[in-house]
């Protein structure tokens, strides 16, 4: 069974963080140049950039407030020690050996 993380603060306690602290959402994303509503729609929709935002405004990371959104798994690039590159379909081809004029 799968341990999901908590969250360091859940939606209606970050809201109420950014009210005690004297901002909104709205205004909050206005001033940092995201589109107005961003911020808003960030318990229901991923927006990157505006839960950046808002988690450096209360002195968190995005990974504390929202651990659902940031596995902490490896990444699903291939490991290229496993698979290394490979070469070019192209390198064959006469267009690419003639010299560039």
């Amino acid at each position: 069974m799968t341990h999901r993380p908590e969250p360091a603060l859940d939606w209606p306690g970050i809201v109420a963080e950014v009210h005690r602290q004297g901002m909104t959402l709205t205004e909050l994303a206005k001033r940092n140049g995201l589109p107005v509503n961003a911020c808003r729609k960030i318990s229901s929709q991923g927006h990157y950039k505006a839960q950046q935002v808002l988690a450096e405004f209360l002195g968190y990371k995005p990974e504390q407030l929202w651990p659902t959104r940031y596995p902490k798994g490896k990444p699903r690039i291939l490991d290229t020690a496993k698979f290394p590159p490979v070469a070019s379909q192209k390198a064959d081809a006469a267009a690419d050996k003639k010299a560039a004029a």
